[in-house]
């Protein structure tokens, strides 16, 4: 219905997540399903939100970002390699966690 293909699985300590692409736009959808949910239905008048990752294009990119970060004052957390590819993680003022990443071969 969305047109969305399946391009990679990935597993964490207590989840685990599906990442879907648009084959149009490439836009990247991932779903994570955590451990500690007890199966309880989602209630769209409860805070619920996970994060939000946005990809760039090379590892460069990723320390600019760093760089814009710090001298806007941005606080974030230092550049993670991951097994899944760099990531630079920060919250939005509500606290809720924003990243961008970098993954070599990734759509």
């Amino acid at each position: 219905m969305l047109d969305l293909s399946e391009i990679d699985r990935v597993v964490g300590d207590g989840w685990r997540g599906i990442l879907l692409m648009h084959r149009w736009s490439r836009t990247i959808i991932e779903f994570h399903q955590h451990e500690g949910n007890q199966g309880e239905a989602f209630d769209p008048q409860r805070t619920g939100f996970d994060h939000m990752g946005f990809k760039v294009d090379t590892r460069a990119e990723l320390d600019e970002w760093l760089a814009r970060f710090e001298q806007l004052g941005v606080s974030h957390a230092p550049i993670a390699e991951r097994e899944y590819g760099a990531v630079l993680t920060f919250k939005d003022p509500d606290g809720i966690q924003f990243e961008m990443f970098f993954k070599a071969n990734h759509p």
